[in-house]
């Protein structure tokens, strides 16, 4: 992580954050499901700055082979594959209507 970001680093400006804790931001922002708004608060930082370096440290993690996921599901001893479904579809509450006055 460290050379991927010193590759970067000579093509824009240094953050006022290190790396240690720009990593602990964009761990912070995905635990606690935070908005960026409170994250940024949380560091000093405003929200579009928030929002660049978790941008910048997730693409930086998605080049990385430490976090390939395989597209293959492996089947063997010990794995018990479980599958849930979820309906999460929107609908609409039936609320009471208004009377017309006379």
């Amino acid at each position: 992580m460290l050379e991927a970001s010193q590759s970067q680093h000579d093509r824009v400006r240094p953050s006022k954050l290190a790396l240690e804790d720009q990593l602990l931001m964009t761990l912070s922002y995905w635990l606690e499901y935070r908005t960026l708004f409170h994250t940024a608060m949380s560091y000093g930082f405003h929200e579009s700055s928030a929002s660049r370096i978790i941008t910048k440290i997730e693409n930086i993690l998605i080049k990385s082979d430490k976090f390939h996921l395989s597209k293959k599901l492996h089947h063997g001893k010990g794995i018990d594959w479980e599958v849930v479904g979820v309906d999460a579809t929107d609908m609409t509450i039936e609320r009471p209507k208004k009377q017309k006055k006379f």
